[in-house]
């Protein structure tokens, strides 16, 4: 079973680097280990660079592994300096600590805290930080650190190059450190999952247990994940595709899936998928073999938003966005659901009790054309639609009864130019 996680993991691109993997696998398959992977809380939400490794928690626990899933209290307090060229800005204690809570509440959709084999445990490292004083810090786990090796990390080399790192920052790798000898000692946690940006603090962790208890653990990092047009994943015109529904909506989160550049969709199935090999090189063959039906990135866009929302919420949106394009009738979305779908779309308002504009003059102020020529010619070739009705004439005006749920209208140019409309009481 192991031997065949481990070969998964291989086969979807998810090993970046690892210790010795051989013995990696000696202890994964000579029973059930703990494991755990650390979120420090630098927002209210997780995001998706983060729902990369958290699946990969998800498939270990799966093959019958204990996740203890950390929300970092106390780093979350300090910063990470990966990844970074400059000092991270202090939140607050208290702002930290609603955080925390916040995200803890998301990981518990990914993870089984309730199996009666490998019930995933929640852990957060202030618990055994914050009564920790100074002294017994510096004396019992400083120690052990040589600020040689500290300094040869890559996340610290990068800052002294470009300016320097405060002492608070450069501490950080201890830190995480003392997180994995806490959890080796508390609850025999052996593995440490993390990006390829964490190996040098997971590698610190692995030099701290040898050298302060003797013992022996193991480190297993994901490759961060890249977009094949070189832009950032997880990131749109818009900002980070966060998981939390009220910073991204399901609408928004299932189209960030929809819209996957062709060359990226078997790459994101492999990370983001639970469907077999075989299911997914089948929808990786449809991508070149009949790419206008979309086949593939529909499933990954269904799949991975029913894993994070719902399927309940996924069904609403993959509805929503089939009936903006007029391939599903927009009476059958529910409110909550049009709203978030329209509020993707380019819009313009109209206050309540003001007459209304015509259809040309709406389309001209949501900015989807830029003159009321331009408008008039799209009604007279026979692409102006308000709600997915075409538009007879370019003299049409709206009637207070097309704004569904008495408030919005939904626009459209041709086959896929969309823009909303809102009555604003």
């Amino acid at each position: 079973m192991t031997t065949a996680l481990i070969s998964d993991l291989e086969w979807r691109g998810l090993i970046s680097q690892t210790t010795d993997r051989d013995a990696l696998l000696t202890d994964l398959n000579a029973g059930p280990i703990s494991f755990y992977l650390g979120f420090d809380p630098t927002a209210p939400s997780l995001h998706l660079g983060n729902l990369v490794v958290l699946l990969v928690m998800r498939r270990f626990q799966l093959a019958g592994h204990r996740p203890i899933p950390l929300v970092g209290g106390a780093t979350g307090l300090v910063g990470d300096p990966s990844g970074r060229n400059e000092e991270r800005t202090l939140n607050a204690t208290e702002l930290v600590g609603e955080w925390v809570l916040r995200i803890r509440t998301q990981l518990e959709k990914f993870l089984d805290f309730h199996s009666e084999v490998n019930p995933a445990m929640m852990a957060n490292n202030l618990d055994w930080t914050s009564s920790l004083s100074a002294l017994e810090f510096l004396r019992d786990i400083g120690k052990h650190f040589s600020v040689n090796q500290m300094l040869a990390k890559d996340s610290v080399s990068t800052r002294l190059e470009s300016g320097g790192i405060s002492y608070t920052e450069f501490s950080y790798q201890v830190l995480q450190g003392f997180d994995f000898l806490e959890l080796y000692r508390r609850h025999n946690c052996i593995l440490q999952l993390g990006g390829s940006d964490q190996w040098g603090n997971i590698i610190a962790g692995l030099d701290l247990i040898r050298k302060s208890d003797s013992g022996t653990a193991h480190a297993l990092t994901i490759p961060l994940m890249t977009k094949s047009d070189g832009s950032k994943f997880g990131k749109t015109a818009t900002g980070t595709v966060w998981l939390d529904p009220e910073m991204t909506t399901p609408y928004a989160f299932y189209q960030f899936w929809l819209n996957t550049d062709d060359r990226d969709v078997e790459k994101y199935l492999k990370v983001f998928s639970f469907k077999s090999h075989e299911e997914i090189d089948r929808l990786s063959e449809t991508v070149k073999t009949n790419p206008g039906a979309r086949e593939a990135h529909r499933e990954l866009a269904r799949e991975v938003t029913a894993l994070v929302h719902g399927a309940d919420q996924a069904t609403k949106v993959e509805l929503a966005a089939k009936a903006l394009f007029g391939q599903a009738e927009l009476s059958e979305l529910d409110e909550a659901t049009l709203a978030s779908a329209l509020s993707q779309l380019p819009r313009t308002t109209i206050a309540a009790g003001s007459p209304i504009p015509t259809w040309i003059d709406l389309l001209v102020a949501t900015g989807v054309v830029d003159s009321k020529s331009a408008a008039r010619r799209i009604v007279n070739e026979g692409g102006g639609y308000l709600n997915n009705v075409k538009i007879a004439g370019d003299d049409f005006t709206p009637a207070k009864e097309d704004f569904l749920f008495g408030r919005f209208i939904v626009l459209r140019k041709g086959k896929r130019d969309l823009a909303a409309v809102e009555l604003v009481i």
